[in-house]
């Protein structure tokens, strides 16, 4: 079947195209990108007004299944996943049992394709258990289908291990995530370390709990020679270590979330659990290091960081309420309405964050319109403002601190292979 999208602003950063355009999709694959393609398809989309970019790809995100499905599962962040325009996503090993077997790789794609609404790549886990004790078989893994290795949500605390990890990962050109948080310096923080905290009368994370140990990854990143991966950068002095290693040489990469620039600590002042996320909503210096980092290529992708949560672990006391945010259908439109809208990135700088650099890092497919590639597209409005809703949400975790915020930018349509599987404020499967 051929499906034509017509007249739309195509952006695709890979191919250096910025422009009004048409593409030509048959039997699922990108046939042309050019202008006037003659309207001879069984499916014609009209875009005019709309941005029309390669399908976004978060290299950070939670499903929960197997073993926590009352919070999500692999078809719930699946649909959140294509109504929040993304195509493919890593998901974390932070399950039950953990990811860190192939039977639990095999059992993630398996009910991923049942799903079959985006690709969905798992990252295992570093060690067994996330115990940081003894590394994973990350060989078998790797071939079963694992594109990263992370014990996120725990650091790997002991050096030791951790040099371990990346040389072990050497063998097989894998790539390290690190959870960067120094347990003995956070210890048992629920927000940022500042004046805030102290007047909240919350326990704080300090800053450095974080930059420490990006400071050590840098280091045996550097001492290995080998590339690894900061998850989730918060402060300003991580994107510092980030900025300077990269200025050496150094094989470090990293991410951030939109509640890194599109927040602060300030939104904890309302004690609501939502804004509990770890690490923590930082400093007004911290999103604004955030935002610069973003600007000059320190920071290389945004993520969602998704972490879906039951009603029943955010509605309790701050101390004791469980760490996320439940972010894939919040993810484009604060990006856009934070960064593109204010200047700050320009659509194919976003694109490249969202789409582009993140198949690069995790070199799975994906991030371009190239001709031959799978027609994984999405439509966006630029100029369409609404209230993010969490009661809309697709993704069964509701919790988000961003709810009743007005936004500008929103997804249309998302395409999947050639088919559209989120249109008009509905998945389609």
């Amino acid at each position: 079947m051929k499906l034509l999208i017509k007249n739309g602003h195509v952006i695709d950063p890979i191919n250096k195209i910025d422009k009004i355009a048409d593409i030509l999709i048959e039997d699922g694959i990108i046939g042309q990108v050019s202008e006037h393609i003659p309207a001879a398809a069984e499916q014609i989309i009209d875009a005019v007004g709309l941005l029309v970019f390669p399908g976004l790809i978060d290299m950070h995100t939670h499903l929960r299944e197997p073993g926590y499905e009352y919070k999500e599962n692999i078809l719930t962040g699946s649909r959140a996943a294509a109504a929040g325009g993304f195509t493919a996503i890593a998901c974390m090993p932070n399950t039950h049992p953990v990811n860190d077997t192939p039977a639990v790789t095999t059992f993630i794609q398996h009910k991923a394709k049942e799903a079959g609404l985006c690709d969905v790549y798992p990252i295992a886990a570093i060690t067994k258990g996330l115990k940081g004790e003894e590394l994973s078989e990350m060989g078998e893994l790797a071939e079963c289908g694992a594109v990263a290795f992370s014990d996120d949500g725990n650091p790997v605390s002991n050096n030791r291990m951790m040099r371990l990890a990346l040389t072990y990962a050497m063998n097989f050109d894998a790539l390290i995530i690190s959870h960067c948080e120094d347990r003995q310096l956070a210890e048992n923080g629920v927000m940022n370390e500042s004046y805030t905290s102290t007047i909240l009368g919350l326990k704080g994370i300090p800053a450095a709990a974080e930059e420490l140990m990006v400071a050590r990854e840098i280091m045996l990143a550097d001492m290995l020679k080998t590339r690894v991966h900061i998850a989730h950068v918060s402060t300003k002095g991580s994107v510092e270590l980030i900025r300077n290693a990269k200025a050496k040489g150094i094989a470090v990469t990293c991410e951030t979330c939109p509640h890194y620039f599109a927040a602060t600590e300030d939104m904890v002042k309302t004690y609501d659990t939502n804004t509990k996320v770890n690490p923590p909503l930082r400093a007004e210096a911290d999103r604004q290091a955030i935002i610069a980092g973003l600007q000059d290529g320190t920071i290389d992708s945004i993520v969602t960081d998704h972490a879906p949560h039951h009603i029943d672990e955010k509605a309790v006391e701050y101390n004791i309420a469980l760490n996320g945010i439940s972010g894939l259908e919040t993810s484009f439109s604060l990006a856009y309405d934070t960064l593109v809208k204010t200047g700050a990135l320009t659509m194919t700088e976003l694109i490249t964050k969202m789409s582009a650099r993140p198949a690069q890092i995790l070199r799975i497919p994906g991030g371009s319109l190239s001709a031959g590639a799978t027609a994984n597209i999405i439509l966006a409005d630029p100029d369409k403002e609404y209230t993010i809703d969490r009661e809309s949400f697709y993704s069964k975790g509701r919790n988000t601190p961003f709810h009743g915020r007005k936004v500008t930018g929103k997804i249309v349509t998302t395409i999947y292979k050639g088919i559209s599987v989120y249109t008009d404020g509905k998945v389609l499967r």
